[in-house]
C-alpha cells in the first residue's frame, strides 16, 4: 500500500487514529502511522494490553522510518470476539488481520505474549514474516513461563495496595532506578488523551494467562525453523519471562542478535528506550 496523500506523515503514536477492519467474523481495532509503502512493521503486544499500552518512545522512532501498525487481537480492547486460549490461535487471528489489510509480508515487533505469537507466526507462516523482533519473551516449553499467572496476580495485588499501575511492579525492578523508570513509563502511556482504547476484561486476561501457561508447559519446538533475521532483547532481571530464556532463544534461532540491558526487568526495552529504539530502527531498516 502506498500513501499518495499530500497530508503530512503522522509519526506520533499518541495522535494515530483508531481504525477498524472486519475479517473472519472479527472486527479488529488498529492504529497505523509513519510513511506508507513497502513492508509494514506490525506490533504484537503483551499480556493484558490494548492499543494504549505501547510506549511512544519505542513506536515513534520506528514510525519516523517505517509504516507501523498496532492492533488489538480478537476479544481484546476494541476488537470483537472471544480471546483464544492458545497462542497458536492468536497467531492465526494475526494472519487474518494482516491479510485483511492486504499485506503479504510484514516485519514483526513483539513483546512478551506478543513474542510467543510472533514465534508461531515465523514458524508456521514463514512467507509472511520478513524480520522479527522478540523482546521480553521466551520459547515454547521455556522453564518458568507457566508461573506467569502467579507472578501477575501477586504483583497486581501489590500494586492495588499502593494504588500503582501493576506494570510498575511487573515490568521494572523495585529499586530506586526501577521505580523511577516505571513511573515514567506509565506517564508516557498516558500521553494519548483522546480516543483511548477499552481496557481488557478480567475474563480476557484469565484466558490469555491460560494460553501462556499452556505455552510454558508444552514440548519445546525446533526454533532452527525460524530463519528470518531476528533481534532479541530483554532486561537482565525479568521476573515474568526469565531472562535466561532470551539467551535460550538466541542460542536456538540461527544468526539471531541479542541485547540484554543491565539492572532492568521485563520492561528493559522501555527503561532503556533511548538506547534500544535506535537499535530496533537500525535492525528494521537494513
Amino acid at each position: 500500500m502506498s500513501d499518495t496523500s499530500s497530508e503530512p506523515v503522522n509519526t506520533s503514536y499518541a495522535k494515530a487514529p483508531t481504525l477498524a477492519v472486519t475479517a473472519g467474523g472479527v472486527t479488529f481495532a488498529y492504529r497505523e502511522l509513519g510513511p506508507r509503502g513497502g513492508v509494514p512493521v506490525v506490533f504484537f503486544v503483551h499480556l493484558a494490553a490494548t492499543l494504549d499500552n505501547w510506549d511512544p518512545r519505542i513506536v515513534d522512532p520506528i514510525a519516523r522510518e517505517r509504516h507501523v501498525i498496532a492492533f488489538d487481537n480478537r476479544g481484546v480492547g476494541a476488537s470483537t470476539g472471544e480471546v483464544p486460549d492458545t497462542v497458536e490461535a492468536m497467531a492465526a487471528d494475526a494472519v487474518t488481520f494482516v491479510r485483511a489489510l492486504g499485506f503479504r509480508e510484514i516485519d514483526v515487533f513483539s513483546f512478551s505474549l506478543g513474542g510467543m505469537v510472533a514465534q508461531v507466526l515465523a514458524r508456521e507462516y514463514p512467507e509472511l514474516v520478513r524480520r522479527l523482533v522478540l523482546t521480553g519473551t521466551g520459547p515454547e516449553g521455556g522453564v518458568g513461563i507457566d508461573r506467569v499467572a502467579r507472578t501477575t496476580y501477586y504483583d497486581m495485588a501489590r500494586a492495588a495496595l499502593t494504588r500503582s499501575d501493576p506494570k510498575e511492579y511487573l515490568f521494572f525492578n523495585r529499586d530506586t532506578t526501577g521505580r523511577s523508570a516505571g513511573r515514567a513509563f506509565v506517564e508516557r502511556l498516558g500521553e494519548r488523551t483522546t480516543d483511548r482504547d477499552r481496557p481488557i476484561s478480567v475474563r480476557a486476561l484469565r484466558t490469555q494467562l491460560k494460553a501462556i501457561k499452556r505455552w510454558g508447559r508444552s514440548e519445546p519446538t525446533d526454533l532452527s525453523e525460524i530463519t528470518q533475521p531476528t533481534l532479541i532483547a530483554n532486561g537482565d532481571n525479568d521476573r515474568m519471562v526469565p531472562s535466561v530464556l532470551s539467551e535460550d532463544l538466541h542460542r536456538r534461532i540461527p544468526g539471531s542478535e541479542l541485547v540484554v540491558y543491565p539492572d532492568s526487568g521485563h520492561g528493559g526495552i522501555f527503561q532503556y528506550h533511548r538506547e534500544f529504539a535506535p537499535v530496533a530502527v537500525e535492525f528494521l531498516t537494513r
